[in-house]
């Protein structure tokens, strides 16, 4: 069920990515079709959507099919490039659930969106849950810093619930089918949850990815 009722037009860019609320995103932009649309937000300032692509491709093709959740993302900073393309740096603001899409009015996609916030209807759950995967992320973050990839910190993870949880989803390693799965989760517990075992799965994957290269480094492992 839409969580809104309230309708709004949203140029849309569907992608093979899942964008989340409250991450960033990096576009480089050069089909006239979304010069034509980011220019038009820019101009307009208003946000697009991002939304996964279900069937179709990503550039110079006929317009994809996207799933019907996605996220809406305000323009940040655009960099001019020679010949009209452009750099973008967009950062992901709320859940949208499209009612349509308009294929015919511009050419690129415009849809009829509706806000589409994550429930709460078990703030104690939530709040274990989040407790659980607050401990496995901060876990995963250290075995990152030991492998020498990690740029996060741990300071700055937003307090809301809801915000963490997007971020965590961000983070993960996984297909962008599963991240849209957790984009679509309806009830912030649910989604913590998911969250959990996924990163259950990461930290195990990466000990003992971090473990073989120990025995590697110290010459734990012969060919001979």
């Amino acid at each position: 069920m839409l969580k809104s009722q309230w309708m709004y037009e949203l140029p849309l860019f569907p992608l093979n990515t899942v964008l989340f609320p409250g991450t960033p995103i990096h576009l480089h932009i050069f089909e006239p079709r979304y010069v034509q649309m980011v220019n038009f937000c820019a101009e307009q300032r208003r946000p697009f959507g991002v939304a996964l692509i279900r069937k179709g491709v990503e550039a110079l093709g006929p317009l994809a099919e996207p799933y019907y959740i996605g996220c809406s993302a305000h323009i940040a900073r655009i960099q001019q490039l020679e010949g009209g393309r452009m750099n973008l740096v967009a950062l992901g603001q709320e859940r949208f659930r499209l009612r349509d899409i308009d294929r015919e009015t511009q050419p690129y996609l415009v849809g009829r969106a509706q806000s589409y916030p994550i429930e709460n209807p078990d703030p104690a759950g939530a709040v274990q849950y989040g407790r659980r995967l607050r401990r496995q992320f901060d876990r995963f973050v250290q075995l990152l810093i030991k492998s020498g990839s990690n740029q996060l910190d741990l300071d700055q993870l937003p307090d809301d619930g809801a915000m963490f949880g997007y971020l965590a989803a961000a983070l993960l390693q996984i297909s962008p089918l599963q991240k849209q799965e957790l984009l679509s989760v309806e009830r912030l517990d649910k989604l913590l949850f998911r969250l959990s075992r996924h990163y259950q799965r990461e930290l195990a994957l990466l000990e003992v990815v971090l473990s073989n290269r120990s025995a590697l480094q110290a010459g734990g492992f012969s060919v001979n």
